[in-house]
């Protein structure tokens, strides 16, 4: 049920007046907030944190959801913020076998403290890797030019 949705019962609210028929009952739903799934429609939507290595290396990290663990294949390369869709694993469909999806966001967390060992690695790799620090464009802009 989505929050704020009203639940009719007919003739079984309190009684008319002067010997008229019983008004109706309503119950009005209200959903309280999971601790990290956001909900739009039948589709939930999460956050998982990954480290660098993971989404250079890829991984497969376990994803929490309504029905039990899923667990979710990260390739190689996979880029921050990528957002992964788990079918059927989402808001089950009132009156209906059908269940939303589940949408995973794959988010970096950047270490706060690194110890010795951790930061010499890191600085090899970035002696080895080159990537040029310059603004790109956004899809908008990208549509801009080329509709003019």
């Amino acid at each position: 049920m989505e929050d704020g949705t009203r639940i009719r019962y007919s003739e079984q609210g309190e009684a008319g007046g002067n010997g008229g028929p019983a008004g109706d009952f309503y119950i009005v739903l209200h959903v309280k907030e999971h601790p990290f799934f956001e909900r739009e429609g039948h589709d939930l939507y999460c956050a998982i944190p990954v480290s660098f290595p993971q989404l250079a290396l890829g991984t497969e990290i376990m994803v929490p959801t309504m029905y039990g663990e899923h667990k979710l294949k990260v390739p190689d390369g996979t880029q921050p913020g990528t957002r992964f869709r788990i079918r059927h694993k989402g808001v089950p469909v009132v009156n209906s076998s059908q269940k939303g999806d589940l949408y995973v966001e794959v988010r970096a967390q950047t270490p706060a403290k690194l110890n010795k060992r951790q930061r010499e690695l890191l600085e090899e790799l970035n002696s080895l890797t080159s990537i040029e620090n310059k603004p790109q464009k956004n899809l908008f802009n990208k549509v801009k030019d080329i509709f003019g």
